[in-house]
């Protein structure tokens, strides 16, 4: 199975997956694991490869010309992350079965951690910047709603934003310092990246790019000073604490670090900015979890600090350090993952977090106590548990770094006294929540074990500390091994994990630590008096008053700008056009150029005549609107014959068309409104605006002649020359849209589509009383569907389609194609709505206009799409010529599927807006039992 399949499956399954949900929690936690059994199934024949320190890369061609491609990338860096965000992924699904309640949507929880999880596995994969960055940014939205998941909660909602906010801003930086790293690589690939590691290092710019991707990776993973958004995250469910804040999302940001080591580390902005910070965040996060009495608080700050002290490891800049790092990521992942569950099985079972009631379960709980003591030994660093051993590589590479003078004693120092900080909030965690007396005020009493299955992904997980612990290199040799060859590129330094390395000083270190531990929580009393002598910044308000502070000065600065008027609004802009090209055009001295000016005939002045003509009456009589619209509609026609006259069919179809279905949507609102605008400017300004529209419009004027009478190069030659052979079409407009620029072609059909949707959502529920009459006294025929109109307008349909469909065959090779084509489909449809009314016509429409809109972009997207099973970029296209018989030989182009999808689009988003705004009277707003719309 190919590497971009693993990325999509959990996609997949967040789609199928909710399916389930009527079958129970069961039926959907199962449907919901389905997903990550199948991507291990899909990686496990890699690992002899990975294992000898190879790689497995699969690439495929998307948009080359920015770089960006699908290509993704195993190794055993990458391995041992997707393990972690699959298996622990998986004890997540079972245990959040019994987490959940039964009225919780657990097909909408199941559906978002499975796109979490996709998220996670296309950051890790990824081979490409790009395409790691629109990883990065899906895990920012998912852990977002995730977080948010209990939306009754205020708490979870503020949390949820601030997450967002700050791992948001730190993406914008990230994405910032790749571009940049693309620049000066020339390619955004990570092989080209990580083998130019030198160049980037040497390159004027490299301060700059180093500080922003480690923006990025501090901001994702809960770094000083962007540590406080974790800690408040904890209001989420705990099955999404024990994923996202353990295992995953706040891996990313090490992860980023531990992929570009090659590339970016090995400087001394490197050291002193990833070391300093680890090593702030490592105190910071141990000092603050001692004095945090919710169990969720102590076990968020405690992540805190061990990501810290991962990231000091990477910062040490020794191939032994990175090493360590890599081992406490595993280490890290297993004993907090089983903490969190811990923690949410109290909670679940007592009704609160809080540590000063939830005392003496023990007694209530021995199997969940049992579990969490041991997990919570891990953390502390106790001898024959996982964590003691990377603790143990922590210390010993403290010990090795050169710093001179005095400042050599700062890292053992800091090592020691957070692995002290440890101890105590560990031993804190066990004495406190399961001896220290009894329950204190229980919501739930008495408490007692959870179902028996919600305990198994805890067991498996401390049976894991234990294994690891007692047989490391048996257990995770050969994965840390692979893991940490990818770090280094290939050069991994010796090392040798066992249980013991006799009596050294890292072991003398980890005494200190393990005593000075207990003695500092036997002396707690004295150390919460000493806290409670400093204010605690509450950080949640600290930044929601930032956030109202930018807020309002937003506000203010709105508020002088818009200030309602339309007129305000276009005058400040021609005001600043004028400003900024005043300096260039009165520098600019000739501007006519040498090519001289065309001659000009007598038709083609009249036209112009006409044109400018229509185009001042319509602002003279703007305030009588269908006067107006008249005169509008002439100057919409004179443009299309103007681009017939200049050789541009295909612009003048469509011009035409667009006219008319402009008009209509005009008549249509104008209905609605008075028929006159009232005069409410005085002579002085409008005065000021014919001055400012003259000025504007002669500057515009001369830059037009400036450009068109210079020599100049046009790429339409390049269009012109490749249609045929490239394209496989005459036709080259039409070539243009759906193959050299279908991209662009696709992003339009698509805001089409919303513009339209968001009409009918904003007018679905909404009717108007028309007036009575035209605003001059006359009131309405009552002849509402004219009968001459009628039998006119019947048979013009079948006619108006036909043409339709000549218009889209032909418009690849002839003036065409399925904008034209939708358009005039559009307008013969309107014709009928025009001619016999809403319900009459909506009676005889088979189909609802939404679900032509989709059906059209889907054949759009399959169309761009079918290219990837041939290994060609997203929307290339190809032709062949086929013979029939009768027929004979003819083209047949793949762009042609894609131009159905143009063509269905265009009338579902067409018909479905103007269909909702002729809805918007009570007479016509009927629904028919067919609803056409």
């Amino acid at each position: 199975m190919s590497l971009p399949l693993v990325v999509l499956l959990p996609f997949l399954g967040a789609i199928a997956a909710p399916l389930f949900a009527q079958g129970g929690r069961t039926a959907i936690a199962v449907a919901s694991s389905v997903p990550a059994l199948i991507a291990l199934a899909a990686l496990f024949p890699h690992w002899e490869t990975l294992a000898d320190g190879g790689m497995v890369l699969h690439t495929y061609e998307w948009l080359p010309a920015i770089g960006l491609s699908l290509s993704f990338r195993l190794d055993g860096l990458s391995l041992l992350f997707a393990l972690l965000i699959l298996v622990i992924g998986l004890l997540i699904i079972l245990y959040a079965r019994y987490y959940l309640k039964e009225k919780e949507n657990a097909g909408k929880f199941y559906a978002l951690l499975l796109c979490f999880k996709g998220s996670m596995l296309g950051i890790v994969l990824s081979s490409n910047l790009l395409l790691m960055m629109i990883f990065w940014e899906l895990t920012s939205l998912t852990s977002f709603l995730l977080i948010s998941f209990w939306t009754h909660k205020q708490d979870a909602r503020r949390g949820a934003r601030m997450a967002l906010a700050v791992t948001g801003g730190g993406g914008l930086a990230l994405l910032a310092g790749i571009l940049i790293l693309g620049n000066i690589v020339g390619s955004f690939e990570l092989d080209d990246v990580l083998a130019a590691g030198a160049e980037i290092k040497a390159h004027a710019m490299y301060p700059v790019a180093l500080t922003l991707v480690l923006l990025g990776a501090f901001t994702k993973s809960a770094q000083f000073p962007f540590h406080f958004w974790l800690p408040h995250a904890m209001q989420a469910p705990t099955p999404v604490s024990a994923y996202l804040h353990s295992a995953t999302m706040v891996k990313a940001g090490i992860f980023l670090m531990a992929r570009l080591y090659p590339a970016l580390a090995g400087t001394e902005q490197w050291f002193y900015m990833v070391s300093f910070t680890g090593m702030a965040t490592l105190l910071l996060g141990a000092y603050v979890a001692m004095f945090k009495h919710d169990l969720k608080g102590l076990l968020a700050y405690s992540t805190v600090s061990h990501l810290g002290l991962i990231t000091l490891l990477f910062g040490m800049g020794t191939k032994l350090a990175a090493v360590a790092a890599v081992f406490h990521v595993i280490n890290h992942a297993i004993f907090k993952a089983s903490l969190f569950m811990a923690a949410g099985i109290i909670d679940h079972e007592t009704g609160t977090r809080d540590m000063r009631r939830i005392n003496g379960l023990w007694r209530y709980m021995p199997h969940t106590a049992t579990l969490a003591m041991v997990a919570a030994s891990s953390m502390a660093g106790v001898p024959l548990l996982n964590g003691f051993l990377s603790k143990e590589m922590f210390f010993a590479e403290s010990l090795q770094l050169n710093l001179p003078g005095y400042w050599a004693w700062l890292p053992p120092l800091v090592a020691t006294l957070a692995g002290i900080f440890a101890v105590a909030y560990s031993a804190r965690f066990i004495h406190d929540v399961f001896f220290n007396g009894k329950p204190v005020d229980l919501p739930v009493y008495p408490p007692h074990e959870p179902p028996r299955y919600m305990k198994i992904p805890v067991e498996i997980l401390v049976f894991a500390c234990i294994m690891v612990g007692i047989f490391p290199a048996l257990s995770v040799g050969p994965l840390l091994y692979a893991a940490a060859s990818a770090t280094l590129g290939g050069n991994v330094p010796e090392y040798h994990l066992t249980i013991a390395h006799g009596f050294n000083l890292p072991l003398l270190m980890s005494f200190l630590a393990f005593f000075g531990g207990l003695l500092m929580y036997s002396q707690r009393q004295r150390f919460f008096d000493f806290h409670a002598r400093f204010k605690e910044v509450d950080e949640k308000a600290v930044f929601e008053a930032a956030v109202l502070r930018v807020e309002g000065f937003a506000n203010r600065l709105t508020a002088r700008i818009e200030n309602g008027s339309l007129q305000r609004y276009g005058l400040l802009l021609v005001l600043s056009v004028i400003a900024v090209a005043a300096a260039p055009l009165a520098n600019l001295g000739v501007f006519i150029g040498e090519n001289g000016l065309s001659p000009v005939d007598i038709p083609t002045a009249i036209g112009a005549g006409v044109l400018i003509l229509c185009a001042i009456l319509t602002a003279v009589f703007h305030r009588d609107r269908f006067t107006a619209l008249v005169l509008l509609s002439v100057v919409g026609l004179v443009v299309a014959l103007a681009f017939a006259r200049f050789s541009a069919p295909d612009l003048a179809m469509t011009q035409l068309s667009v006219e008319v279905v402009t008009i209509v949507l005009l008549m249509l609102a104008l209905y609605y409104m008075p028929s006159w605008t009232p005069l409410e400017t005085a002579t002085p300004r409008r005065v000021r605006d014919v001055i400012i529209a003259l000025v504007a419009g002669t500057g515009m004027t001369l830059v037009t002649l400036a450009m068109l009478t210079q020599p100049f190069s046009s790429i339409s030659e390049f269009f012109l020359d490749n249609s045929k052979p490239g394209g496989g079409g005459t036709n080259v407009v039409n070539v243009i849209l759906v193959d050299f620029r279908g991209f662009d072609t696709l992003g339009e059909i698509t805001v089409l589509a919303i513009a339209a949707l968001g009409i009918y959502a904003m007018l679905k529920n909404t009717a108007l009383t028309p007036p009575p009459g035209d605003g001059q006294g006359h009131s309405w025929t009552r002849d509402a569907h004219p009968l001459m109109l009628k039998l006119i307008a019947r048979p013009m349909l079948p006619l108006a389609l036909m043409v339709s469909a000549y218009i889209f065959l032909r418009g690849h090779n002839l003036p065409g194609g399925g904008f034209i084509a939708g358009l005039i489909t559009s307008v013969a449809l309107i014709l009928q709505y025009v001619a016999s009314g809403m319900i009459w016509t909506q009676d005889r429409v088979p189909f609802k206009y939404h679900s032509v809109i989709g059906v059209g972009l889907l054949f759009a997207v399959i169309a761009g799409a079918g290219s990837f099973a041939f290994s060609y970029p997203f929307l290339t296209s190809t032709f062949d010529y086929i013979t029939w018989p009768v027929v004979g030989k003819f083209e047949v182009a793949s762009a042609l599927v894609f131009d159905l999808g143009v063509y269905l689009t265009v009338i579902g988003a067409t018909l479905l807006a103007l269909v909702s705004i002729g809805r918007l009277s009570p007479h016509s707003a009927i629904k028919s039992p067919k609803g056409g719309a």
